[in-house]
């Protein structure tokens, strides 16, 4: 399951993709914005910057910015930075395998077989999701439901 720190940070850092890296934001600006608790957002933002995926910049005019293109930052990559492994279970993991206690043969063990496949789906997909791609696909639904909204008034 996805952990609040990994949505909430995904939720700020797309929020950081779409204002286009013109200015820093604050912490408590991105906080208000995306209606998520200060004190935890600034947290997950200390831990997005120390592995590379933002600058800080202090004082007057400061806050965060992303580091790197959006196109340049993969969901799967925050995800693992904030919640840990993809892997549902450690033995299919490839950042923090361990083998399972109770398992006779790894390889022909049916639970290991069927999350290994989970696995290698999720990240396939976080892997090629990009925050660029990400911002397109919301920028695209929001335009749908305009669409929408315009066609029901009249």
């Amino acid at each position: 399951m996805l952990s609040r720190k990994a949505k909430y940070g995904l939720k700020a850092l797309l929020a950081l993709a779409e204002d286009d890296g013109r200015e820093p934001v604050q912490a408590s600006e991105l906080a208000e914005r995306q209606r998520l608790p200060k004190k935890f957002l600034e947290a997950i933002l200390l831990d997005l910057t120390r592995h590379g995926l933002l600058h800080s910049k202090k004082g007057r005019g400061g806050g965060y910015a992303l580091s790197r293109k959006p196109g340049d930052i993969a969901v799967g990559q925050v995800i693992r930075i904030l919640n840990g492994p993809l892997a549902l279970v450690p033995c299919v993991s490839q950042t923090a395998y361990t083998p399972c206690e109770e398992c006779i043969d790894e390889q022909t063990c049916a639970v290991h077989l069927a999350m290994k496949e989970v696995r290698d789906a999720t990240a396939e997909i976080l892997d090629n999701t990009t925050l660029e791609s990400l911002g397109a696909k919301v920028r695209k639904s929001r335009a749908r439901q305009r669409r929408k909204g315009a066609r029901k008034k009249t």
